[in-house]
């Protein structure tokens, strides 16, 4: 008779709540009418039956722990289980886009899929919105997570096989990825909730496109409906598929529309000239830097992921302005894309004193802003705190750096982080070896699917994290 293990555990004396050790051991046992199988039976050294029973039941029931899997592989399971379905639903959406204020059809389909749940489900809010909410099996933090719903105006060509049925109307953005995912992890969650403390809301939002979904959805009383304490939400991007990236702060470059105005004795050509002297004197980059080639915030050495990338500290310009006559005025306008917030400032400063070292100080009538979007900001406690979380439970390999800044785009997701806090993240959807580029509003636009698997995976895990660690 060979001793496996010597076993050490706690139990409570019983009618005192004493607690008191117990050591015994597990050992082979082997008849001789078993000695050619050599098949094992445990056996407990122990002083009474009765110990031996209790001493069984609690093997029986750390041993039942011990395999039982934890929240975060059953999650893994559960996604791999639903996978397939919800990249159907991600195809239907891509045949069936709509666009920003149209999103009808869109709508339906999330309302019926999030009640299938049986989620709780308000559509009052603001245009074709949903908000589905799930509660868990006591109180606890509250959560959202928001997905966008419209598609784009484009007569880019559609080479998926399940390509749009609209004509001029496309997901070329990625928001169809992003409701599936979307959905998964409300399935996800919906599957775990008798486990979970707290509420998640999860918020359909329309009208990203245009700017004016997440703004509409606040004006019309969205946070006094709902009480999250914490925001998050994703975006397709062309890193690689299942790429994830986030950073504190800002994830865009500012955005502002300049304009000036000379009285129009100065001619087009000579305004011309003008606009090239305030787009050479303005503009900023690193040596060597192009950071208008959008294209390269994936490359290892110069892009987004690298500390010396070339996408942080600059001002890039339209460099071709735009020209004409209004009235008695000549006006010439650009767009300009700033990493630092504090130099936006100085930028109608810095034309004015430019002009005014020119031949046309007696022709400015004046320099100003045309518009200007808030951008992305993650808040810093909870983008840290989400990296950590997320790096312990699937390892340090899943996140990447973001170090830059990316110019052109921009997210309406912003106008929810002033009310709440909240973290974007970056979600890679390109597959190289398969030629699947998922560069966002641009021809030929695909997604490698497997992201949507990644993204249901990791972002469920994430939110039942930020659930459970308060209780």
């Amino acid at each position: 008779m060979v001793p496996v293990a010597p076993w050490i555990t706690t139990i409570l004396r019983p009618g005192t709540g004493i607690p008191f050790l117990v050591t015994y051991s597990l050992h082979f046992i082997t008849s001789p009418a078993s000695h050619l199988s050599r098949k094992p039976i445990f056996a407990l050294k122990t002083h009474s039956m009765k110990t031996s029973a209790i001493l069984l039941l609690i093997f029986i029931l750390f041993t039942s722990q011990v395999n039982k899997p934890s929240i975060h592989e059953l999650i893994s399971r559960q996604t791999d289980e639903i996978y397939d379905s919800l990249v159907q639903v991600r195809r239907y959406f891509h045949a069936n886009p709509e666009l920003a204020g149209k999103e009808a059809g869109t709508q339906q389909v999330i309302v019926q899929y999030l009640r299938k749940l049986g989620m709780e489900v308000d559509t009052s809010i603001y245009g074709h919105s949903v908000v589905g909410i799930l509660h868990g099996s006591k109180p606890g933090r509250s959560i959202a997570w928001r997905a966008d719903m419209d598609a784009l105006p484009t007569e880019f060509a559609d080479n998926n096989e399940f390509s749009s049925t609209i004509p001029g109307v496309q997901h070329a953005c990625g928001h169809d990825v992003h409701m599936a995912i979307g959905l998964g992890i409300a399935t996800i969650l919906a599957k775990n909730k008798a486990v979970l403390p707290g509420t998640v809301y999860f918020i359909f939002q329309p009208e990203e496109e245009t700017f004016k979904g997440a703004k509409n959805m606040i004006a019309h009383g969205l946070f006094s409906k709902i009480h999250p304490e914490e925001l998050y939400g994703l975006h397709v991007t062309p890193f690689p598929a299942g790429q994830i990236m986030v950073k504190p702060g800002e994830m865009f470059a500012y955005q502002k529309g300049i304009s000036i105005r000379l009285k129009n004795d100065v001619s087009e050509a000579a305004g011309s000239l003008l606009s090239k002297q305030i787009y050479e004197a303005l503009s900023r980059r690193k040596p060597g830097a192009r950071p208008w080639e959008i294209q390269h915030i994936i490359d290892t050495a110069a892009g987004l992921m690298n500390p010396g990338t070339m996408y942080k500290d600059y001002l890039i310009m339209d460099e071709h302005f735009r020209i004409f006559t209004d009235r008695t005025e000549l006006v010439l306008e650009s767009d300009l894309y700033e990493t630092n917030k504090a130099n936006l400032e100085t930028i109608i400063p810095k034309i004015t004193a430019l002009i005014n070292t020119t031949q046309f100080k007696d022709n400015l009538v004046s320099v100003s802003f045309t518009h200007g979007n808030p951008i992305v900001q993650n808040d810093t406690r909870l983008t840290n705190e989400a990296i950590k979380e997320l790096n312990k439970i699937y390892g340090p390999g899943l996140m990447v750096p973001d170090y830059g800044q990316v110019p052109y785009f921009n997210d309406d997701f912003t106008y929810f982080q002033q009310k709440v806090p909240g973290v974007y993240f970056f979600l890679g959807g390109s597959n190289f070896q398969r030629k699947v580029i998922a560069m966002n509003h641009a021809p030929d636009f695909k997604v490698d699917e497997s992201c949507i698997r990644v993204g249901i995976k990791t972002f469920s895990s994430l939110l039942v994290q930020r659930l459970i660690e308060r209780n």
